[in-house]
């Protein structure tokens, strides 16, 4: 193989990945999260101004900090095309919680309806509800 295939080929192999990269970049929002739906679930939900309650707070960049009013939770969420919020890669604290109910540790996925988030345990039923801390819908639409 001449220097000069061998240049073609590599330039060839470089356009190829750039163009699997823009490919994956159009599959996510602008907040890092995958576009499939109307709402945008980013901000404040619960009260996180009270330590002894539920609260989540989904990024833009796809990432999710928050408290079951005792434990710490991380993770990642992305929204599908159903307009499901999924939280991925969770993770928590495990401190003993006495006479807090630590219901938020077993979020799975959410669903969004005006200023409330219903989350659903991994078996898909209801686990708990928290609203907005904005008190406004959380729509992607312009209103």
């Amino acid at each position: 193989m001449t220097t000069i295939q061998r240049v073609v080929r590599g330039a060839g192999a470089a356009a190829g990945a750039a163009a699997l990269l823009l490919l994956l970049a159009g599959c996510l929002g602008e907040s890092g999260s995958v576009q499939g739906g109307s709402i945008d679930p980013t901000g404040t939900w619960g009260d996180a101004d009270d330590a002894e309650a539920p609260s989540l707070t989904l990024e833009d960049d796809g990432s999710f900090s928050g408290t079951d009013g005792c434990n710490q939770l991380t993770g990642t969420w992305t929204v599908d095309e159903s307009d499901h919020v999924q939280f991925d890669d969770s993770a928590s604290t495990m401190k003993a919680c006495e006479g807090v109910d630590t219901w938020l540790a077993g979020l799975s996925e959410a669903t969004i309806a005006d200023d409330t988030m219903t989350v659903l345990g991994s078996d898909g039923y209801e686990i708990g509800t928290l609203h907005s801390s904005s008190g406004e819908q959380q729509t992607g639409e312009d209103e």
